[in-house]
């Protein structure tokens, strides 16, 4: 079976994850959306949520289960008997910084390939770091995320 796990924190979840692991969905058996754990962020949602918006986003998708973990990314994905980590790449540095983990994960995960897939045109300029900051500004977000979160958070930005 080929699992990859798409990996992060996902606050929130936008247009762009979804759409890199949608796209994915065809190269694999199963894609794990795992919520790590980084304790030097400060979330903005609480991981409840951040669990409940993935899962109304891939209710559709039984290739897709969703998952928390608390170590290394690399550690995980042998735990699962993952062979693929699934990024997406929206620009030139996110390579450069995606390339240096990737190798690293590789000799730590023993094995572990990362599969890159270049973000949608139409998303590449999707962070999940401008979302937050356009809650904060208590504009509506729902444009950059997936149409379920949008539902979901829509009750808090009616104006």
């Amino acid at each position: 079976m080929k699992i990859a796990v798409f990996a992060g924190s996902f606050d929130p979840l936008t247009k762009g994850h979804e759409d890199i692991v949608r796209r994915a969905l065809p190269l694999f058996d199963q894609i794990v959306v795992a919520f790590g754990n980084n304790s030097s962020k400060n979330y903005f949602f609480t991981l409840e949520e951040r669990l409940h918006f993935a899962q109304l986003t891939f209710a559709d998708c039984p290739q897709v289960k969703i998952d928390t973990y608390q170590m290394l990314t690399a550690l995980y994905c042998q735990q699962l008997g993952a062979k693929f980590l699934l990024r997406g790449i929206r620009n030139a540095a996110d390579f450069d910084y995606e390339n240096t983990i990737a190798q690293l994960n590789r000799l730590i995960g023993e094995g572990v390939e990362t599969v890159f897939l270049n973000t949608a045109a139409q998303h590449s300029y999707i962070s999940s770091t401008i979302v937050r900051e356009i809650i904060k500004g208590g504009e509506d977000p729902s444009k950059f995320l997936p149409a379920p979160v949008a539902d979901y958070l829509r009750p808090k930005f009616t104006k």
